[in-house]
């Protein structure tokens, strides 16, 4: 399984590459640096629902994708990838012994 990475934006217009922990459409959960040195942050949709915004030791951190597009990738991520071909017979022999 590959680890999810997203990019921020800091407040003096640097470009990071996190790593994401966990993501929901209220919250997203990354973390910043390896190993023992790294923190944890969550980032929560601003107040017009065009970003997501957090803080790490006093500095803003910006994930610039709306809520509408975090829920839309949420709901690519869910549908299956692969569907199993059916059994042939489908349900005839369901509950027989």
């Amino acid at each position: 399984m590959e680890d999810e990475k997203i990019r921020v934006r800091t407040e003096n217009d640097r470009m990071l590459d996190v790593l994401v922990d966990s993501r929901r459409v209220d919250a997203i959960w990354i973390i910043l640096g390896e190993g023992v040195n790294s923190l944890k942050c969550k980032l929560t949709p601003t107040d017009n629902g065009l970003a997501y915004a957090g803080s790490i030791m006093g500095r803003e951190i910006v994930y610039e994708r709306s809520v509408k597009q975090v829920r839309d990738d949420l709901a690519k991520q869910r549908q299956p990838q692969d569907r199993l071909p059916s059994c042939p017979g489908g349900n005839r022999n369901r509950g027989r012994r």
